[in-house]
């Protein structure tokens, strides 16, 4: 037994952070958790302190500057401030609520209902998490923007309506469309938990008297709390850190939320104001955390009402009878709205000769000449170089950097692969514009002159979404058995040849999913 606990021990071992400190650098396996933890903190602290330098200097990029609070009371102590900040939480709670509203009904349709063609909703629902924000805000303007919108013209000829009976450019507009670039989401945790429910609490509802209406009001929704309201709390973060749709939407209309106001102070007004940006940037990572530590916390709950057992068995099914049909058209409506009109808009308007409301005669003047200028155009096969090597190094060095955090903060025992994780996640809570607010800061004046390059975009990239690689992992880590690397180590194979020749290979479906 103890032989086994000393081989085990070159899988595995402790870093001891008190006590006997030198014991940390005895292995080589320590070194290289030591190496881990160095990446990851330069790539999420690093950022991070020069936003806050940024916000209390009263000096512009890369030039030495004296301490000041007076970017903090430009900030917050005026009027403008409070219109902003109220304006930013009407802009959140709004997109987040209707994502949520949108995700419920999707939900219990398509889970549980007996609603026709709910399997093909279940799929198409999460298909605007692949399509770009800002194309789906784009085609929510080409359709009701008020003077030639798609949809106000149609509704005005049919109706006989004087003026548009919609404006996308206004706090609803820009609440509507982000609701719905949100509702995939949404969609997918509280489905989760829909699934993971165990029919018998309500069956048993049931045999005690308790009609549909009533298994739902008392067990089903109460059950589901944690997960409506993680969901809820999570797009509340993506919305108020979102700067696609209010660009396309919310500046055209001069409304400013968080994001824009970070925007025209950076970029959009001469001279550029960082120090300014900085200091709105630190406001809006201040409440990205708060919501991110609830979101934590109620997903923390979600885990505590988990209903699911060993036993198999399917989610409680509610036979609709004659109205099946309406539950699924309305789902149908609720689908048009996510996918099916932005996806005709855009691809109408990409073969027109110019943006207008399509009439008989407009198919006599479809035209492919804008995809003949992107074909034509070396610059746009530049950008796709770009993005394209973007693509695929950064999600490589992402998911290379995540798997090993993974298998150290799940399959070893080191005291600190806490530290581990929460410097990973650091990013997650940080809005974009935050995030790269800091980044300008920090490598302005890099040794290595990376600043205006494509190498801080891939450091951008790599330090953002390394949250979502681990998550990604970390539950294929979880499945892989210990007895797997055990037999590794007793024939011989130190850690980096488990890693490489067992752990890799069973990683692989996680790390092609992230």
């Amino acid at each position: 037994m103890g032989h086994k606990n000393a081989v085990l021990g070159r899988v595995a071992p402790a870093i001891r952070i008190w006590g006997r400190p030198l014991e940390a650098f005895s292995q080589p396996f320590n070194w290289f958790v030591i190496a881990l933890a160095g990446i990851l903190a330069f790539l999420a602290l690093y950022p991070s302190v020069f936003l806050f330098y940024g916000s209390l200097v009263d000096s512009p990029l890369g030039v030495p500057g004296r301490f000041t609070l007076k970017n903090y009371a430009d900030a917050f102590l005026d009027l403008e401030a409070y219109r902003l900040m109220l304006t930013s939480f009407i802009f959140g709670i709004g997109a987040s609520g209707l994502s949520v509203i949108f995700a419920l009904i999707l939900a219990w349709i398509t889970i549980r209902t007996n609603a026709p063609f709910r399997r093909l909703f279940e799929l198409t629902a999460i298909i605007p998490n692949i399509i770009p924000p800002i194309l789906i805000a784009i085609s929510w303007v080409l359709l009701l923007n008020p003077s030639n919108g798609l949809l106000n013209v149609l509704l005005m000829s049919i109706f006989g309506l004087a003026k548009a009976p919609f404006n996308i450019y206004s706090i609803p507009g820009l609440i509507f469309a982000e609701g719905l670039i949100l509702t995939p989401l949404a969609f997918l945790i509280i489905a989760a938990a829909l699934k993971s429910m165990d029919p018998a609490l309500e069956e048993s509802a049931k045999t005690l008297g308790s009609g549909e209406l009533g298994v739902a009001t008392r067990i089903t929704f109460p059950l589901m709390r944690p997960a409506i309201l993680a969901a809820w709390t999570l797009n509340f973060v993506r919305a108020v850190e979102s700067f696609d749709t209010p660009a396309i939407i919310a500046l055209p209309a001069r409304i400013d939320v968080f994001t824009t106001k970070i925007w025209r102070e950076a970029l959009g007004s001469f001279p550029a104001n960082h120090n300014l940006a900085a200091a709105y940037g630190v406001g809006l990572l201040g409440i990205a955390l708060i919501f991110v530590y609830l979101y934590r916390r109620f997903t923390s709950q979600v885990e505590s009402f988990s209903t699911v057992t060993g036993k198999g068995f399917r989610p409680h099914q509610i036979d609709l009878g004659p109205w099946r049909y309406s539950a699924s058209a309305v789902a149908l409506l609720l689908l048009i709205m996510m996918v099916v009109l932005p996806f005709i808009i855009l691809i109408l308007t990409s073969i027109l000769p110019y943006y207008h409301v399509p009439t008989w005669e407009t198919w006599q003047t479809l035209t492919p000449k804008h995809y003949s200028y992107i074909f034509q155009n070396g610059r746009v096969y530049r950008a796709f170089g770009n993005s394209l090597f973007l693509a695929t190094v950064g999600a490589t060095l992402c998911m290379f950097l995540a798997s090993l955090t993974a298998y150290v903060t799940v399959k070893t025992k080191i005291k600190a692969r806490g530290i581990l994780e929460g410097l990973v996640f650091i990013p997650w809570a940080f809005p974009g514009t935050a995030l790269a607010l800091g980044l300008l800061w920090a490598y302005v004046d890099f040794p290595i002159p990376i600043y205006a390059t494509i190498w801080i975009l891939m450091i951008a990239y790599v330090t953002r979404f390394i949250p979502y690689g681990l998550r990604a992992v970390t539950s294929t880590i979880i499945q892989i058995h210990k007895e797997l690397e055990e037999a590794s180590v007793s024939c011989g194979a130190g850690f980096f040849a488990t890693f490489r020749r067992i752990v890799f290979p069973l990683m692989r479906p996680g790390l092609m999913a992230g």
